[in-house]
C-alpha cells in the first residue's frame, strides 16, 4: 500500500493566491516564547528551562479557501438543491469525504478551457468506465506545476454549471481539482465577461450548487502520481463553525 499525499503546503506569502488572500505566518521559535513560556510555569526561569528554550510555535491568518481545501454548498449560494438552506462545511456529511478516486486527465486542455459534459462523456467511453456513486472525481488539469508562481491563477481548465451537473447526476457528491477554481481561471473569465457581458459564466461551476448540493476541492497536487482507477481517497474537513470551506490534508492510497 502506497499512501500519495495530495495536498499543498500553506505557506507564506506566496503569489499563487490573490493579494488578499494570501496566507501570513508569524514563526516563533524556542527562544522567542522562552519568556513567555515562563509565564505558565509559576516561578520558574529562563534557568529553568533547557539551554533556554521554550516551545515553538506560529501564529497564521488565513482564509478557509487557503491551501488545498474543500468548499461546501455555502460557500456556493445561500441555498442548494433549489431552495435549501446551504449546508456549511462542519453539516455536510462525513461519508461524503472519502471514497474511490477516479482521475480524470484534462492536461490537454488548454487554460480557461470550458469543460462540458461531453468531455466528461468522451473521457469516460476512452477509459471504458462508468461513474458510480460514492466516486469522487479528480481532475488533473496541470495546473498544480505553477504552483508557488502568480501564474498559477490562470492556469487550467475550469468546469461549466452543465459539466458539474452532469457529474453530481452520475452520483458523484465530492469532485476537486488541482487548479486555483474549480471554475476557469477568474482572471480568464473576466476579459470574456467584458467582451460580452454575459453574467451566465460568472462563477457558473459554483453556482451548479445552488441546484444540486455538491462540494469541491481546490488546490490539489501530485495527481499524476494516482492511476486513473483503482485507489482511495480521504478528504476530511476541518470543521470549523459555520464555515464556507474547510482545510484538508487530502490523501490516496493506492495499491501496490
Amino acid at each position: 500500500m502506497k499512501i500519495v499525499d495530495l495536498s499543498i503546503a500553506i505557506e507564506s506569502g506566496l503569489p499563487s493566491d490573490p493579494p488578499d488572500y494570501i496566507p501570513h505566518i508569524e514563526y516563533q521559535n524556542h527562544k522567542d516564547t522562552a519568556s513567555d513560556m515562563l509565564a505558565y510555569f509559576g516561578d520558574a526561569t529562563l534557568e529553568d528551562l533547557p539551554e533556554g528554550n521554550g516551545w515553538a510555535v506560529e501564529f497564521i491568518k488565513l482564509s478557509t479557501h487557503a491551501g488545498t481545501h474543500i468548499d461546501a454548498p455555502y460557500h456556493y449560494y445561500p441555498t442548494m438543491n433549489k431552495g435549501e438552506r446551504a449546508w456549511t462545511i462542519d453539516e455536510v456529511p462525513l461519508d461524503w469525504f472519502y471514497g474511490p478516486a477516479v482521475v480524470v486527465d484534462f492536461k490537454d486542455k488548454p487554460d480557461g478551457y470550458k469543460v462540458e459534459p461531453i468531455d466528461f462523456e468522451e473521457y469516460f467511453k476512452k477509459i471504458k468506465y462508468s461513474l458510480k456513486p460514492g466516486d469522487i472525481v479528480l481532475v488533473n488539469t496541470g495546473a498544480s506545476k505553477y504552483w508557488g508562481t502568480k501564474e498559477y491563477l490562470s492556469k487550467g481548465c475550469g468546469m461549466t454549471k452543465a459539466a458539474t451537473l452532469w457529474l453530481v447526476e452520475q452520483g458523484v457528491r465530492v469532485v476537486g481539482t488541482d487548479a486555483w477554481s474549480w471554475d476557469r481561471p477568474l482572471p480568464l473569465i473576466a476579459k470574456e465577461f467584458n467582451d460580452t457581458h454575459n453574467k451566465e459564466i460568472i462563477w457558473e461551476g459554483h453556482r451548479a450548487g445552488a441546484e444540486k448540493a455538491y462540494c469541491h476541492i481546490e488546490k490539489l497536487t501530485n495527481l499524476d502520481a494516482l492511476p486513473i482507477i483503482g485507489s482511495e481517497i480521504f478528504c476530511f474537513p476541518v470543521k470549523i463553525k459555520d464555515a464556507s470551506a474547510g482545510w484538508i490534508r487530502a490523501v490516496a492510497f493506492v495499491e501496490d
